[in-house]
């Protein structure tokens, strides 16, 4: 009879799910590395680019099995920044149709691509230290 595969613990969770944090940053990391070399902003490759569309699902997905969890606080800052950068993306395509407000457009499109790059590096680097983001 074979033996049962044990189970790795990280601080109480188990390592799949933290390999598939990492995971889940990298595909975020790279939305803002197709947003930074091609003609799309970092918010805008980050929002509707492919790999955010699917670490977010992922988000989602598994968001009930990091519940109580150290990891918890990563999956809810993934998707805040997903939605937050949304959101701002609304208010910059507002700003950008008049003709007063894209000045304003251009600064909130940068600042929100340096903000998107913060919130990905800052919740990897609380990722690869085994804690929580906060």
């Amino acid at each position: 009879m074979p033996e049962p595969v044990p189970v790795t613990l990280v601080h109480g969770v188990r390592n799949s799910l933290v390999q598939l944090t990492h995971f889940i940053y990298g595909l975020h990391a790279i939305a803002v590395l197709i947003g930074v070399t091609s003609s799309a902003t970092v918010a805008g490759g980050f929002v509707f680019g492919l790999p955010s569309l699917v670490a977010v699902l992922l988000n989602y997905l598994k968001r009930g099995d990091v519940n109580g969890t150290w990891l918890e606080s990563h999956f809810r800052w993934q998707i805040r920044t997903f939605w937050f950068t949304a959101l701002w993306l609304v208010v910059y395509g507002l700003l950008i149709i008049t003709i007063i407000g894209i000045p304003v457009a251009w600064i909130l499109i940068a600042i929100l691509g340096l903000w998107v790059g913060y919130r990905v590096i800052r919740g990897w680097v609380a990722l690869f230290g085994e804690r929580p983001v906060a």
